[in-house]
């Protein structure tokens, strides 16, 4: 299971700006200040999100294909936390809505931040049993 992630930001304090409201809409607190100048995020024993100044002192460039996603509690919730990053002045990069044809069990919603990382928040529904 993948739980921890992070995006690298070339101006930390707008970065933490948005990752704070943004994240606390579901309930990720800061976890400690990084000694890049950035933060990380989360709940002990559970997931892990983090926004720092690269580890090489270069700038902080977009991952072409990178994703990092969010595992949320229902599609309400999937629907709010875009929402939330949009107001916050992220780009929408795919609204909330089924993926995999309207009978998929897969609900995801896209979103670039300030710096332009990809992220999405994801909701699966349960399988019917067969």
């Amino acid at each position: 299971m993948l739980n921890y992630a992070t995006v690298g930001s070339n101006d930390l304090e707008k970065a933490k700006a948005f990752y704070d409201a943004l994240l606390e809409s579901i309930g990720m607190k800061t976890f400690f200040n990084h000694p890049s100048g950035g933060r990380l995020y989360g709940r002990p024993g559970k997931s892990l999100f983090g926004v720092l100044g690269p580890y090489d002192g270069n700038e902080a460039t977009i991952g072409n294909g990178t994703l990092a996603g969010f595992g949320l509690e229902s599609r309400e919730a999937v629907a709010a936390f875009h929402a939330k990053a949009l107001a916050l002045g992220a780009v929408n990069e795919g609204d909330p809505g089924p993926r995999g044809g309207e009978d998929s069990p897969a609900y995801f919603a896209y979103f670039r931040d300030p710096d332009g990382n990809k992220l999405c928040a994801y909701h699966f529904l349960p399988r019917p049993a067969r």
